[in-house]
């Protein structure tokens, strides 16, 4: 495989695990009420648009929003499918 698209590769992977540990952040400052503050904010803009479709698709049970967990297990699917997919081509 050509290194140009090798590099590529690492750097969209890398970008993705740097937004799930973003996710998780996120999730954990919701359960210490941080969101209100600057980078909580910071967090939620950046966070906030990938969270909304599940949190369409799925309702919180009780006063627990499952979704925000959902949404990190895809995102990790989604790191590990494209990680096999191209390790195929290597």
């Amino acid at each position: 495989m050509d290194p140009i698209l090798v590099s590529i590769l690492n750097i969209i992977l890398l970008l993705m695990r740097i937004y799930s540990y973003i996710l998780l952040i996120y999730i954990f400052m919701s359960w210490f009420n941080l969101r209100d503050t600057d980078i909580g904010r910071l967090f939620a803009r950046v966070s906030e648009p990938y969270l909304d479709p599940f949190r369409r698709i799925i309702p919180p049970i009780g006063m627990i929003d499952i979704s925000p967990i959902v949404a990190f297990f895809v995102l990790d699917l989604a790191i590990a499918g494209i990680a096999q997919i191209f390790s195929w081509f290597m």
